[in-house]
């Protein structure tokens, strides 16, 4: 019995020390982990889109495509009222917004068939990413007579991708299921929200933001981010991220020292204004 008794300590005491080491390790790799298991994910979900998609099946929450103009008037939209987009990588969406008054309502929101690379930024010419940042849409960005049906230009490289030697070129929203570098979105899908892009731009929105996430920017998201070497560019895509959340008006975009500056707009903006190397007066 005390022979027994004096291993009793040393037994829990080793336990302790184990479940000490294993949580530590666990938090110490907790990033890398969580980054593995959510590329497993999209990974994953691609292969779900591009299986349905080869199957001509409409892909899940896709809305009604077969009447645009009722659809908006139900919303009391029409076409022509100025647009702005979101796109978030991981959840696979891009939301369309229209104004009304001073402020943007959101009209729709659409399943992206494919993108490609990873979460994070584009890069460099030929890493196959899809960019994240703030661009805009003009006239000279559209292409009626693209190979994947119908696409415009994000815009890429923006001003701060030049300030950071970014390269790369043509990363379009387009239809098909295929991307390298790009956001396929089906040719019905991208047939909508070319009506509405083409109408508001004919109807005198000089340019349209669109702005692009890798994932939606919640707190509890970008705490499960905290590790990724993109976390600081994230923060900077967040601010403008919450800057519309709070005003439902596209925020100003400029670029100062290498970083995005983010100022709010005034309700009679409809995100126009270009993103350019910019620093506002202090």
């Amino acid at each position: 019995m005390t022979a027994r008794k004096r291993r009793w300590p040393s037994v829990l005491a080793v336990g302790a020390i184990l479940i000490a080491g294993l949580t530590a390790a666990g938090f110490f790799f907790w990033p890398q982990i969580y980054g593995l298991i959510e590329d497993e994910m999209i990974y994953r979900q691609k292969a779900a889109n591009w299986k349905a998609y080869e199957a001509g099946k409409t892909l899940a929450g896709t809305p009604d495509l077969s009447d645009l103009s009722a659809r908006l008037a139900r919303q009391n939209m029409k076409l022509g009222d100025a647009i702005f987009m979101r796109v978030f990588k991981r959840e696979f969406e891009l939301e369309m917004w229209v104004k009304q008054g001073n402020r943007f309502e959101l009209f729709a929101t659409y399943p992206i068939c494919m993108w490609s690379g990873r979460l994070g930024p584009k890069l460099k010419q030929g890493d196959k990413q899809a960019p994240e940042g703030f661009y805009s849409v003009d006239s000279s960005a559209l292409n009626p007579n693209s190979q994947y049906r119908r696409s415009f230009n994000l815009g890429f490289p923006n001003a701060f991708d030049s300030a950071h030697g970014r390269t790369g070129s043509l990363l379009m929203v387009h239809g098909d299921c295929r991307s390298i570098g790009c956001y396929a979105m089906t040719h019905g899908v991208i047939d909508e929200i070319w009506s509405l892009l083409t109408s508001a731009l004919a109807a005198g929105q000089k340019r349209v933001q669109v702005q692009v996430f890798p994932f939606r920017m919640s707190e509890t998201n970008m705490s499960l981010h905290a590790g990724n070497p993109n976390i600081g560019f994230w923060r900077q895509l967040r601010a403008g991220h919450d800057a519309f959340e709070r005003d439902r008006v596209p925020p100003i975009v400029s670029v100062c020292d290498g970083r995005y500056t983010i100022r709010p707009a005034t309700g009679d903006s409809d995100g126009s204004t270009p993103i350019a190397v910019s620093c506002p007066a202090t």
